[in-house]
Parts: C-alpha cells; sequence; structure tokens
C-alpha cells in the first residue's frame, strides 16, 4: 500500500504549524503509516459519518484530531485538526469538516469539468 496525501484549503497547514516539534513528528509518524498501511487499529483511526474519518494522535497527554477522506482508495485528504479538550469530538469540529469535505469534491469536480 502506498496512498498519496494531500491537502485542502489550508486547514492542515493552519493546523501544524501551531504544533511543537515533537508533535509535529508524532503527526508525520501516523501520517506514514497511514499512506503505507493497509489497515490501522482504531486507536490511530476512526470513522466519524460521511465518509469523514480522523486520525487520532496522543502525544504527552495532549489529544489530537485530524479529519480526512479517503478518495479513490489512494489518496487521503486531509481537511482540519484540532486539540481535544473532552471526552467526545465537539460537533463543530465535525460539521466544519464535512462543510469542507463538500467544498473538496465541489472543487474537485470543477477541475474535471474544465
Amino acid at each position: 500500500m502506498n496512498r498519496t496525501i494531500i491537502t485542502f484549503g489550508g486547514y492542515f497547514e493552519d493546523f501544524i504549524e501551531g504544533l511543537s516539534d515533537q508533535e509535529q513528528q508524532k503527526v508525520d509518524y501516523l501520517l506514514t503509516l497511514l499512506r503505507t498501511q493497509d489497515r490501522l487499529p482504531v486507536k490511530f483511526i476512526k470513522f466519524i459519518r460521511e465518509s469523514v474519518y480522523e486520525l487520532r494522535i496522543e502525544y504527552n497527554s495532549n489529544i489530537y484530531r485530524i479529519f480526512f477522506v479517503f478518495d479513490d482508495d489512494k489518496i487521503v485528504v486531509l481537511f482540519n485538526g484540532f486539540q481535544k479538550k473532552s471526552q467526545k469530538t465537539p460537533s463543530n469540529e465535525i460539521e466544519k469538516a464535512i462543510k469542507i469535505k463538500n467544498e473538496y469534491y465541489e472543487y474537485k469536480q470543477q477541475q474535471q469539468n474544465k
């Protein structure tokens, strides 16, 4: 397995810039797993809804989530990320990820129609 990972809208870049070097290394490690492994345990990845998944990262008692979708089983599109501070993933973060997902597919459709 060798998936291509892309980002959309600059949300992921904004998120990653706010992390420490060590936190960024942990994210990179999990992205490598996502890129190269056929299946990952629920500890690292979880289906949310409407084709949206979350990448689950823990580092020094901090919990982070990064939303993404699989696109044609090869491309993983990374959307927004955030630091989780409660037991349940906040619904506003999920709604934001779904909105970005819809924007991504609209953009992709426009590019194919050109």
